[in-house]
C-alpha cells in the first residue's frame, strides 16, 4: 500500500487514529518509531525549527526540502500543514504537483488568506477566504493530482476568527462539496464544546479531523463517541524539543562543561542509529575495497 493509500485508509477508518507533529528528518523517524501511523508537518513547528514566524516567512521551496528529507526518513504517511496552499489556485496546484513528487501523502490548506498567521495569535482579527474562491482552490488541487488517493484536507476557521458555528457548517459543507476529502475543523477554546457543537450539527456526512493543542485535557472517549475520525498532535515534539535544549544549554553554559546532563540526554549512540549509520557500512562492505572504508568503521 503507498503512502497516499495508507493516508486515506486512517481517515476512513472506523476508529479514531492519531497523527503526531514532526518538523524534520529527525523528528520525523523518531515519530514513527513512537508507533504513531502518519505523521503532520506542521507549519508552526518547521518554521519555529528555520527560527521564523508562523507567517509565510519560509519559502515554500525551503519548506519542500524539509518534506523531501522527511519523506526519505520513514516509511509512513506524511500529512502536509500546508497553510494557505501559499497563494491562490495556480500556486496551490503547483504545490500539491511538487508534494506528489516528493512522495507526500496529503495536504491541509486553511481557509484563510496569505500571507497566514498562526491561529493562536490574534486569531478573531484575521480575515477569512471568499469562499467561492477558496472552493475554486479545493477543485484546482482535486484536478491537479496525480494519484487519486492523494489527500486534501481543507481546514475551517470560523470558530478562530469567532464567525460561529453556522459559518463553521456552511463553509465545512462547501469544501466537502468541492471535493475535499476530510474536514478539519479548528478551535482555540480550553474545552471542545465548539467541536461538540460543530459534530452534532454536522452529522457524519464526511471525516472529521481536529487539533485539540488548547482542549488537550478532553477525554479521548469523548471525541470517539461524537465521531471525530483523527486527532493531530500538532507541536508537542518540537516544543519538548525546545525545553529539553534550554535546559541542556544553560546547564552546561553555568557548570563550564557537559558532565552534569550527559545521563539526561540521548549518546552519540542512539544518534548515529537514526541517522541509520549501519546501513552505510553493510553498502561500504559491499561496494567500496577495504583499503577506502571510513576510520569510524574500523575502531
Amino acid at each position: 500500500m503507498n503512502k497516499c493509500k495508507k493516508l486515506k485508509s486512517l481517515i476512513q477508518s472506523p476508529v479514531i487514529e492519531f497523527l503526531m507533529e514532526a518538523h524534520n528528518g529527525l523528528s520525523a523517524k523518531i515519530v514513527e518509531e513512537a508507533g504513531f501511523k502518519s505523521i503532520w508537518a506542521s507549519s508552526l513547528t518547521i518554521s519555529a525549527a528555520l527560527g521564523v514566524r508562523d507567517n509565510n516567512e519560509a519559502s515554500w521551496s525551503q519548506i519542500l526540502e524539509i518534506l523531501e528529507f522527511m519523506a526519505d526518513a520513514v516509511s509512513i504517511p506524511i500529512l502536509v500543514d500546508a497553510d494557505t496552499g501559499y497563494g491562490n489556485f495556480n500556486n496551490a496546484r503547483r504545490l500539491v504537483k511538487k508534494l506528489e513528487q516528493r512522495d507526500i501523502a496529503g495536504m491541509c490548506i486553511e481557509d484563510k488568506l496569505f500571507p497566514k498567521t498562526n491561529s493562536f495569535i490574534r486569531g478573531e482579527t484575521q480575515p477569512l477566504a471568499d469562499i467561492r474562491e477558496f472552493c475554486g482552490k479545493i477543485k484546482a488541487i482535486k484536478d491537479t493530482q496525480k494519484n487519486d488517493d492523494f489527500i486534501l484536507v481543507s481546514r475551517v476557521e470560523a470558530f478562530i476568527t469567532g464567525w460561529g458555528l453556522a459559518e463553521a457548517l456552511r463553509r465545512a459543507e462547501a469544501y466537502r462539496e468541492a471535493g475535499s476529502d476530510a474536514i478539519l475543523i479548528h478551535s482555540n477554546k480550553t474545552c471542545s464544546i465548539e467541536v461538540e457543537e460543530f459534530m452534532k450539527e454536522w452529522a457524519g456526512r464526511h471525516p472529521v479531523i481536529i487539533i485539540p493543542t488548547s482542549y488537550y485535557l478532553t477525554p479521548v472517549d469523548r471525541f470517539r463517541n461524537i465521531g471525530i475520525s483523527m486527532i493531530i498532535w500538532a507541536n508537542h515534539i518540537l516544543r519538548a524539543s525546545v525545553k529539553a535544549m534550554q535546559i541542556a544549554a544553560k546547564q552546561i553554559y553555568e557548570d563550564g562543561n557537559p558532565a552534569g546532563i550527559i545521563s539526561k540526554i540521548a549518546d552519540l549512540q542512539e544518534v548515529f542509529r537514526l541517522q541509520n549509520v549501519m546501513e552505510l557500512k553493510e553498502a561500504e562492505n559491499k561496494y567500496l575495497p577495504e583499503t577506502l572504508e571510513h576510520d569510524y568503521f574500523k575502531k
